[in-house]
This record gives C-alpha cells, sequence and structure tokens, in this order.
C-alpha cells in the first residue's frame, strides 16, 4: 500500500537520486584526490630514493655502474638509469644502455640537467609500459651535469588507486544502502502521516466534522494537523449554528401565526406554511415547485406577486373574500434577492379579529358614552335649572340635588364595574396566601418550559428543593418561576444550563435562577425590571420576549413581601435570586 503511494515513490525516489548523486560526486572528487595523493606520494618517495643513490652513485667505477643499477633497483624497487650530460644512457637496470636512445629531449631529463628535480609520466618505448619518472642531478667522479633518474611502473601506482577506489565504492554502496533505508524509512513515516490527515478529512467530512485530531509531532505536519483541528471544530460549530438557525427560521415561519408563501422568479412555490395553508384551503405539505396559479387563484395576490417580481418594490395590500372567504388580510410582498434570478415573499397578516375587535371597541364607547350621556345630561340640566334661581326655591331645590346625587351615584357605579372589569381582565384578583412548598412550584415551572428548553438545547437542573416552604400565592409564585426560567432559557446559548438552587437566609428563603448564557451588560443592570425595558431589543423580539416579564416578576415577588435581585457577568450568564418569607414551622434538610 505504501509503494502504491506518489508521495512516497516521490519522496523515496528523490532521496535516493539526492544520495546517489552525492556518493558519485564524492567518489569523483576522491577517486581524482587519491591518484594525486599517490602520484605525490610516488614522487617523493622518488625522488628521496634518487637524492640517497645520487650519493652512492657518485663514486661507482664506469665498469661497475651497471650492475650497480640493477642493485640499486633492487632497493629502491624501481628502475635505476643513470644518464651524462649529453643525454647518452651510462647504465640502466632494465636495458641495455648501449641500444637505448639519446634522453636528452626527456622533459625530466632537462629538469634534472637545470639542477632541479623532474618528474613526468609517459609510455615507455624501451619497456612498452607507461612510467613514472623522476630525474636529479647527479655529480659523476667529481663531474657534474649527469643525471640520475629513476622509474616506476603506473600499473603499481593504478592498483594501488584502484585498490582504494574499490574501498570507496563498497563504502559508497553501504552509506548508499542505509541512506536508501533512511529514505525508506522517512518516506513511509511522512506518507503515514499525509495519510493520516487526507483520512481525518474525508472521515470529518462524512462524520459532520464531530472527531478530533491530535497531532503526533512538533514541526510544520504537526502544525497543519493542529490548524486542521482547528478548523474542523470552527467548522463544526458553524454549521451547528447555520443548521439551528435553519431549524429556527423553519421552526419559526412553520409556528407563524402570519401566513408566509414565498415564490420563485417563475411563481412557483417555494416555501408555505401552515397558516397560509389553513387561511386558503390547501392541503400541507405544499408539492415542491408548484405554480403559485395551483395554490391561489385570488388575482389580486397574483397581481402583487407579479409586481414585486417586475418591479422589485414591496407592495401592499389587503385580501377580502374570494380565496380568503370571510377573512380579511393584510398583505405585504417583499422581493427576494437570489444570485441568478429574483424570488418573492408575501406575508399575511390576518386581521379579522383585529377588525372584530375594533367594532367590539366602538361599540363599547357607544354603549359607555350611551350609558354615561344620560346622568351626565341629567345632572348637568339640573345643576343649571339650580343656578338660574331654583337654588331659591325650597319646594324644588331639594328634589334637584336628589336628583343630581342619584345620577352622580350612578356615574360611580358605572366607574366602578368599569375598574373591576379592568381589573378582571388584567389579572389583579389576589388569592389570600398559603404554605407553598418550593419544590411542588419549582417542578411545575420546569414543567411548563420543558418543551423550551428541549427546543432550545438546554439543560434545566433542579437541586434538592425538598423541605422548603414559603408563605406566597402559588399561582403568581410558579408565574414569577416560568418567567424566570424562560427568561434564562431564551438567553442562554445552545448546549447551556439553566439551574435552579434554594437556601435558607434567617426568616427567609432565597433560591436562584442561573444560566450559562449571555449575561447582562453591568449599565443596564439597574433597569432590567422596568417594564418594556429591552437590553437587546433585536434579539429579545426574536426570542419572543415582550419586556413584561421581569417586571411581571418584581411586582409578584413585592406582592407576596418579598425582594429580587440580579447578578450577570456578560458572556458569562446571569443569576436571579428571589427571596420570599419562610412558612412558620417549616422544616429544612440540612439545617
Amino acid at each position: 500500500m505504501t509503494l502504491r503511494s506518489p508521495i512516497f515513490r516521490k519522496i523515496l525516489l528523490s532521496g535516493f537520486a539526492l544520495n546517489a548523486a552525492a556518493l558519485l560526486l564524492l567518489d569523483f572528487y576522491l577517486s581524482r584526490y587519491i591518484a594525486r595523493h599517490e602520484h605525490e606520494h610516488v614522487r617523493q618517495r622518488l625522488s628521496t630514493a634518487a637524492r640517497i643513490l645520487a650519493d652512492e652513485a657518485a663514486t661507482v667505477p664506469l665498469d661497475r655502474l651497471q650492475p650497480w643499477t640493477a642493485s640499486a633497483s633492487a632497493r629502491a624497487q624501481a628502475r635505476v638509469t643513470v644518464i651524462d650530460p649529453h643525454g647518452r644512457v651510462l647504465a640502466d637496470s632494465g636495458h641495455d644502455p648501449e641500444r637505448m636512445e639519446n634522453h636528452a629531449g626527456r622533459p625530466e631529463i632537462q629538469a634534472a640537467l637545470r639542477g632541479g628535480t623532474g618528474a613526468a609520466v609517459r609510455h615507455s618505448d624501451t619497456l612498452g609500459v607507461d612510467l613514472y619518472y623522476v630525474a636529479a642531478p647527479l655529480v659523476y667522479q667529481n663531474r657534474g651535469g649527469h643525471v640520475l633518474r629513476l622509474a616506476l611502473p603506473l600499473s603499481e601506482l593504478k592498483a594501488a588507486t584502484a585498490e582504494v577506489r574499490k574501498g570507496i565504492v563498497w563504502a559508497s554502496a553501504i552509506v548508499a544502502g542505509m541512506a536508501l533505508l533512511v529514505a525508506y524509512i522517512f518516506s513511509a513515516h511522512l506518507t503515514r502521516r499525509v495519510r493520516r490527515l487526507q483520512s481525518f478529512a474525508e472521515r470529518s467530512h462524512a462524520a459532520g466534522y464531530g472527531e478530533r485530531l491530535a497531532p503526533d509531532a512538533d514541526d510544520e505536519l504537526g502544525d497543519l494537523a493542529r490548524s486542521l483541528d482547528r478548523m474542523t471544530a470552527q467548522l463544526r460549530e458553524t454549521i451547528e449554528g447555520l443548521n439551528l438557525e435553519s431549524a429556527r427560521r423553519a421552526a419559526i415561519l412553520s409556528s407563524m401565526v402570519e401566513g408566509v408563501l414565498a415564490v420563485d422568479h417563475s411563481l412557483r412555490v417555494t416555501f408555505c406554511n401552515e397558516a397560509f395553508a389553513r387561511a386558503f384551503g390547501a392541503a400541507l405539505p405544499i408539492p415542491e415547485r408548484l405554480p403559485l396559479l395551483s395554490l391561489v387563484r385570488d388575482p389580486a395576490l397574483l397581481d402583487m406577486f407579479t409586481r414585486v417580481l417586475v418591479s422589485g418594490d414591496v407592495v401592499k395590500g389587503r385580501l377580502q373574500g374570494f380565496a380568503a372567504g370571510d377573512r380579511s388580510f393584510e398583505v405585504q410582498v417583499t422581493p427576494l434577492a437570489a444570485a441568478a434570478r429574483r424570488g418573492a415573499i408575501a406575508i399575511l397578516y390576518d386581521i379579522t379579529d383585529l377588525e372584530r375587535l375594533e367594532r367590539i371597541r366602538r361599540d363599547l364607547v357607544a354603549n359607555v358614552s350611551h350609558e354615561l350621556r344620560t346622568p351626565l345630561a341629567a345632572i348637568q340640566g339640573y345643576t343649571e335649572t339650580l343656578l338660574d334661581g331654583a337654588l331659591e326655591d325650597p319646594a324644588h331645590n331639594r328634589a334637584f340635588l336628589n336628583t343630581i346625587h342619584a345620577h352622580t351615584e350612578r356615574l360611580s357605579s358605572i366607574t366602578a364595574d368599569l375598574l373591576v372589569l379592568s381589573e378582571l381582565e388584567s389579572g389583579k384578583v389576589t388569592a389570600p396566601t398559603e404554605r407553598v412548598g418550593v419544590a411542588e412550584a419549582v417542578q411545575s415551572a420546569a414543567r411548563a418550559v420543558e418543551a423550551e428548553a428541549a427546543l432550545r438545547n438546554v439543560t434545566v437542573r433542579l437541586d434538592d428543593l425538598e423541605g422548603f416552604e414559603v408563605l406566597a400565592h402559588r399561582l403568581r409564585l410558579e408565574q414569577a418561576l416560568v418567567n424566570l426560567l424562560q427568561n434564562a432559557i431564551r438567553f442562554n446559548r445552545p448546549g447551556g444550563e439553566v439551574r435552579v438552587t434554594a437556601a435558607r437566609a434567617n426568616h427567609q428563603v432565597q433560591f436562584k435562577v442561573s444560566d450559562t448564557g449571555i449575561g447582562i451588560p453591568s449599565q443596564d443592570l439597574p433597569r432590567i425590571f422596568e417594564r418594556f425595558y429591552r437590553v437587546d431589543k433585536a434579539r429579545s423580539r426574536e426570542m419572543g420576549g415582550t419586556g413584561l416579564g421581569l417586571s411581571i416578576v418584581r411586582h409578584v415577588v413585592e406582592l407576596m413581601g418579598g425582594s429580587i435581585a440580579v447578578e450577570s457577568e456578560l458572556g458569562r450568564g446571569s443569576v436571579f435570586t428571589m427571596t420570599l418569607s419562610a412558612a412558620p414551622q417549616a422544616i429544612f434538610v440540612g439545617t
């Protein structure tokens, strides 16, 4: 499997080629160096031998010179030749001097005749082999100008060089083998690491970027592994956020009481929620890319969509009757920008109930006005009569005042009835306080928000609350707890946590609702309990908040004689502490 990897083959072949080139270059230069070294060694050896033999040859008689060269050759292990100043060979250890040609023109002889030591390499015609020559000046029988020459066959030199080169070749082969093995191991290791990164990238995509990759070394590939791991985590968070946002938008659009309908550039349906389908009597699910005309036959709505697609402007209108039946809708059609062609989305606001409420309001105003007109007219009439002189009429003034009093009581009764009605509609009617178990109230409130907590992926944890009892209105207490839990859930983060704890403080019970959400800026904490006050208006509305929840909690807690406070750190979460009076003779766990 490793040999099939292209990167493995490239790295291995590159390493092998580099090692081979380096070894060949090294062998070339070492061989040349060894050859030069051997030549220099031979020259020095022959030069030294020539100087020694020159002192010895100076006193040898001419008739003994030929035998002496043979003896000297054996001792010096080189060919020995004696040459006179005219280049004539006087004696030679390897050949008959009488048959040898004149040596005056040889370069080494000329150098020796000039008083120096000459050296040359050439082929010997006499012996038929390549020789290395070294010639030195010789004072023979007190006469200068003679030359003593030593020669060594290059075959010995080549043999020595070849032996050294053979060692170099064997050493190079061993080094090349070791280098190839190291290159193989390195290439295989590097290939395994690269394939590990590739496999991680492929698995991460298939597994939704849920895996983690631990770096295996502190090098460039290790940095790449860390970068891939960070990128995968960021991609996972981004995808989870996009999926959550997409699901949230789909859930919001699907659950909206307003009808929502989106079409593409060719008037084909791309989205339709249940409210719109219900309003126009269509069955869900709507087939994908269904022509709008097959879903809606209202010419007014079709005309609005057409105008938006043509002009790109927002169009508003009202639908009543025809396809809408007996209901009334305010419609706003907005263009949807796309990469290629424009689409449009329509939002239908059902104003049928608003119109009905408006009629009721008008009727109420009319009825109240009618009820108030009569006593007011009577009071005004009798008052004017009294002011015109009837006040001094003892026979009628009391009757007029009694009538005014009666109509005043009627006005007071009407006002009281309106206040009572308003109080009933606003929920201000309260019940007597009672002994309420904190655990039961908190558990009831938690059950009320568990669906929303599950939808927002928030965990609600309840500590051991048994044994705590407070004096409160059960429904009001549960209402306050529900508001606090909803607030903690809605402004939490996905995967966050909401915890409810309780503790006794003197004759009071403090229980806290803490979350791991976005927190509240310090400058907003003093106003957080004001009605309609929002820290982040856009997010509050998006989460479904009205701005009244915490104000309701404060009024409910104060109505029960308690208090509420908040502590928060931006980005870390918030803690709401609600303090209520403990029920008499209550048993508290852990005290």
